[in-house]
């Protein structure tokens, strides 16, 4: 603790006990306790409490009072905790004998301060501090603690409910592991004392035949399985577990307990511990036996967690995953006539009646459908998937949930027509539907459903009836299979089919480009964006593009009233410029195929659009384009820079100054890369006349680049400012070595040095971007090389830089600064001794 902020505690304190006084707000007591977690977290000593008694005096103090307000009560109880944490401050708080008057059975549990939720929390978050010792564990077992806590988790608040159980959890855990380390074995184990309270609860709670009590326990057991408890406590988790296992398989057999979809979660983290990682046993009988019991809806977060581990058992893993295909299964059963296809699956792991049932039901049938299309995308995002999806027969079923959905297919069966009503237009299943649709393009055996999967992406596509959000997921569905299309046409030689489907994209995305919903003209510019990135190298795709209307429509949305729009117009007229305008054999007709009437269009709306969103999509264009060297030749590309930082440098979005500072970074680096005569790097006639390091400098200061970054160091926007700063230091480090740089003290005698003088003192102060003189100001010449090489060397970049890194609240939020606005708040110091936020 600082001298000074050891002068103001004892103010703060007398302030605090001070019932006269108002009520602080609690976030400043928050960060009071902040402040003193921080001060005891690598100081186990007394000297805290020894160098400040004002602590303890406010602890008395508080205690003394006959109704301290709740704030404050709950404020004293976590402090207490919090310098009790370690054991020396403990037993001098001890000694004073106020732990007791806190947290024994003499403190608030009995009073009528109890009722307050706040004072609970603070209560048990107070314990949780505290027990970090043996001393406080038994000074907890001995008050009668154990028991407080344990009816805590059936508390009121749920707030107070959750802090008692990882409470509990926290006990457990440090009883054992403070233990000496011994082998055990599950016969002769003997739980320590506080540990063995625990268990004695959870067992009791388990047999009680309480629904409440058995969910509080199966939670407890699960957040307690799925801590740190289960990997350093291996030999103990066993036991646990052997003790609990009977009586966790009597429930999956109960329908009457209510606790099914903790008891799922319960198993899902019992075979994350390494204990079960084996294959023997009898925990994945257990496993099988709840994931035929439990309900299809209570199995499904089991059985991906159980997909997702490695040492899963196969005959588990096959399992689990029947379950997330029986609904699936049952949809395409549903659906056909009785030989026409087969289901997904040869057998089903529980009974297939009710999964028929819950998709009859129009209550069930989304949210079953949803959470299995959730958990089958999970699986197909994984990496290593330890066991064969049938890619094929799951692709049917979510084309067949989609004709469903829309109302396109009439169903063989009475089951399939129930369905079908329960699914029409219902914009939830058809979302994650077509997530998994777009998922399933990375698998390489669906191809011979390709032609039928596109004739359910094209119907969406065209009907009036889908909505924009479903919509705007099809066009991201149908560009991923586009891209799956292209690789098979290439393969097999499939352009016929490939050149149809190309075709009535078009059509329909000409359509959709002309909807007068903007969401929907938003899509479709993002789709098109989508299949430029991807295909723009595939001649079929090029003619196709070229011989539509969506090149001519696509310019005209650059006017749309809607800024989303035009911002995604930007973006698509950005990326179809690599097939209009930069390709070898672009073509020459229209004004979008025309590269100088394209760049003067969007240099137009970087200078005049109203709204932020297409010029920072403007920027970020013309990024994009310089990263690619589609700007020319480096002349070109200087006067391009140029044009386009003077433009950005007034924008009054920060996010549009950023990206013409990324601009500004990317010329900077492939500048100095041509420059410096990189293998295969073009270099211009013009810049062979001068040494690199000059003509690089020439080239910099004809751009007018130092006179954007060095403004930009001034920024009121900080983001702006850092980023500027690092492509400064990215300059000097390329100009100077670290031990040539100038001594600004012998510069200072010339006019040039008089200049960067003034700079530097103008970057300290940290003065805002509109006070800082365009025209140089103070002799400063932003576009003379030979005082940009100087203000390179002299200016101290790297000072700046940790002053433009620290955060915005450094002085505010300092411990001196929150002890000073605490006094200012009940009066007792002077207006200007304060720090106003």
């Amino acid at each position: 603790m600082t001298r000074e902020c050891a002068v103001l505690l004892p103010g703060v304190c007398a302030a605090l006990a001070d019932p006269r006084q108002p009520g602080l707000d609690d976030t400043c007591l928050e960060k009071l306790l902040d402040w003193f977690r921080s001060l005891t977290w690598f100081d186990s000593t007394a000297e805290l409490l020894q160098d400040n008694p004002c602590l303890t005096e406010l602890i008395t103090s508080v205690l003394a009072l006959p109704d301290p307000s709740p704030s404050i009560l709950s404020f004293t109880l976590q402090l207490a905790g919090i310098l009790a944490s370690s054991e020396s401050r403990f037993q001098l708080l001890q000694q004073e004998k106020l732990l007791g008057r806190l947290f024994g059975r003499e403190g608030p549990r009995g009073s009528a301060a109890w009722e307050d939720a706040s004072v609970r929390s603070a209560w048990v978050k107070g314990v949780h501090s505290m027990v970090h010792h043996q001393p406080a564990l038994h000074f907890l077992c001995s008050t009668g603690g154990m028991d407080v806590i344990f009816t805590m988790q059936g508390d009121p608040s749920l707030f107070v409910a959750s802090a008692a159980s990882q409470l509990l959890v926290h006990i457990l855990t440090f009883s054992l592991e403070s233990e000496i380390s011994k082998a055990l074995g599950a016969k002769e184990c003997e739980w320590p004392a506080c540990a063995q309270m625990i268990v004695k609860h959870i067992a009791e709670s388990l047999q009680s035949g309480s629904a409440s009590h058995i969910e509080q326990s199966l939670k407890l057991l699960s957040s307690l399985f799925g801590s740190s408890f289960g990997s350093c406590c291996a030999a103990w988790t066993e036991v646990l577990w052997s003790d609990i296992a009977k009586q966790i398989e009597s429930f999956l057999q109960e329908e009457t307990v209510q606790a099914q979809p903790v008891l799922a979660n319960l198993l899902l983290n019992v075979a994350r511990s390494p204990v079960f990682c084996g294959a023997e046993g009898s925990f994945w009988a257990l496993v099988t036996s709840a994931l035929e019991h439990l309900t299809p809806v209570q199995a499904g977060p089991l059985a991906v967690g159980l997909l997702k581990l490695c040492k899963c058992p196969q005959d588990v893993r096959i399992q689990a995953l029947t379950v997330l295909l029986q609904p699936m299964d049952c949809i395409l059963r549903a659906a056909s006539q009785p030989l026409e296809y087969a289901g997904l699956l040869d057998e089903s792991v529980s009974d297939p009646v009710t999964v028929e049932s819950l998709l009859s039901s129009k209550t069930s049938c989304a949210g079953l459908l949803c959470q299995t299309l959730t958990h089958l995308e999970k699986l197909l995002s994984l990496e290593h998937l330890r066991v064969d999806l049938p890619c094929v027969s799951l692709l049917r079923s979510l084309m067949t949930i989609l004709q469903f959905c829309n109302g396109f297919l009439s169903p063989a069966s009475p089951l399939g027509s129930t369905i079908s009503r329960n699914l029409i237009n219902c914009f939830r299943v058809q979302k994650s539907a077509l997530d998994v649709l777009a998922a399933l393009s990375e698998k390489k055996d669906c191809n011979t459903l390709i032609g039928s999967l596109f004739d359910v992406l094209l119907a969406y596509l065209h009907s009036p009836n889908t909505s924009p959000t479903v919509l705007k997921k099809t066009f991201q569905a149908t560009s991923k299979w586009l891209v799956h299309l292209q690789e098979l046409s290439c393969s097999n030689s499939q352009w016929q089919q490939t050149e149809k489907i190309l075709e009535d994209v078009f059509l329909v995305l000409q359509k959709r480009l002309c909807s007068p919903c903007w969401e929907v003209r938003d899509s479709s510019l993002e789709f098109l964006t989508a299949m430029v990135k991807c295909l723009r190298d595939q001649e079929e795709f090029r003619q196709r593009l070229l011989s539509s209307e969506v090149l001519r429509l696509t310019e005209n949305l650059l006017e749309d009233p809607e800024s989303y729009v035009r911002a995604s117009a930007v973006t698509a007229v950005g990326h179809l410029a690599f097939i209009t305008c930069f390709a070898p054999e672009s073509p020459v007709i229209g004004n979008l195929c025309n590269k100088e009437n394209t760049v003067a269009k969007l240099q137009e709306i970087l200078s005049t659009d109203s709204e932020g969103f297409p010029r920072r999509a403007v920027i970020s264009i013309f990024t994009t384009w310089l990263r690619e060297g589609c700007t020319g030749q480096l002349e070109d590309t200087e006067q391009f820079v140029s044009r386009v930082i003077q433009t950005v440098e007034h924008d009054l979005d920060w996010e549009v100054r950023l990206g013409g500072l990324e601009l500004v970074e990317v010329f900077c680096s492939q500048t100095i890369c041509q420059l410096s005569q990189c293998p295969y790097a073009p270099v211009s006639s013009a810049v062979t006349s001068s040494t690199p390091q000059n003509e690089l400098l020439q080239v910099f200061c004809r751009a007018k680049l130092f006179g954007f970054l060095f403004r930009s160091l001034c920024d009121c926007d900080k983001p702006v400012g850092q980023r500027a700063c690092d492509v400064l230091i990215g300059l000097r480090g390329h100009f100077y070595p670290v031990s040539t740089l100038e001594n600004p003290q012998e510069i200072e005698d010339s006019p040039a040095g008089r200049g960067i003088a003034w700079l530097q003192r103008t970057l300290r102060q940290g003065s805002l971007a509109q006070h800082f003189p365009t025209d140089g100001g103070d002799g400063v010449d932003f576009q003379d090389p030979e005082s940009m090489m100087l203000a390179l060397g002299a200016i101290d970049l790297l000072e700046l830089h940790d002053e433009l890194n620290k955060s915005s609240d450094h002085v505010e939020e300092s411990p001196q600064s929150l002890l000073q606005d605490i006094l200012a708040t009940v009066g007792t110091i002077e207006d200007n001794e304060v720090d106003c936020y």
